[in-house]
């Protein structure tokens, strides 16, 4: 297969698999994506919207978010990890987009990667997910998957990110980059993995991943 068959090989794949793609975070409007994006940092979606309902049912909106204490809010989302550098996170971004945005998230990314605990990834997330304009989030599946699909060399999500992009068409990317995440989830995990069942890196996998896929049934 040619570079160019493989990925049509994927889109086609993936589009087959889930025609509608359900969004993995609990949300109903782009700040309280926002908040459940930067919660899943090394937590998992799972966890996360176990914990939004009870911090969104004291505060869903900056106005109310800055009347708790970053204490409060540390309390509230400690299962998801990390709870001081969010909880702070958190409290300063709202406070950021009441006196600069009046209360609404901005729909750039340089204004959102500005915000307190907000990087890339999360910035992409909100544009792709709230906002839909054409991003490619890189999670730690999407990262996984490209390496075995030899369409990234799997250096670090910098450049999976580029390659993405420049694989994949653009008008495709807010629609892949959650079908690759559901079908990593599904049927490329990093543990546990069935070959047998993963029917596009069994297809398109760069030899080094399948000879250990091999080795490692045999030992």
């Amino acid at each position: 297969m040619t570079k160019q068959e493989k990925v049509s090989f994927v889109i086609n794949t993936l589009q087959n698999l889930y025609p509608e793609i359900p969004i993995p975070l609990d949300h109903k409007d782009p700040y309280t994506l926002l908040i459940a994006v930067l919660l899943s940092a090394q937590c998992t979606d799972v966890r996360v919207n176990q914990i939004t309902p009870l911090l969104f049912a004291k505060a869903d909106n900056p106005f109310d978010m800055v009347k708790m204490t970053i204490e409060e809010i540390k309390e509230i989302i400690r299962p998801c990890g990390l709870s001081p550098m969010k909880s702070n996170g958190i409290y300063g971004l709202s406070k950021i987009l009441i006196e600069k945005y009046k209360g609404e998230v901005p729909q750039s990314f340089e204004a959102l990667e500005a915000l307190p605990a907000v990087g890339h990834k999360t910035a992409s997330v909100v544009m792709s997910q709230a906002f839909n304009v054409p991003a490619f989030p890189v999670d730690t599946h999407i990262h996984r998957l490209l390496f075995r699909w030899n369409l990234s060399n799997g250096k670090n999500v910098v450049q999976t990110e580029k390659d993405a992009k420049r694989l994949f068409p653009k008008e495709l990317w807010n629609d892949l980059h959650l079908q690759i995440i559901w079908y990593g989830r599904e049927y490329s995990p990093a543990r546990g993995w069935d070959l047998d069942k993963d029917i596009i890196t069994k297809t398109i996998g760069r030899k080094t991943v399948l000879n250990e896929y091999y080795k490692n049934l045999k030992s």
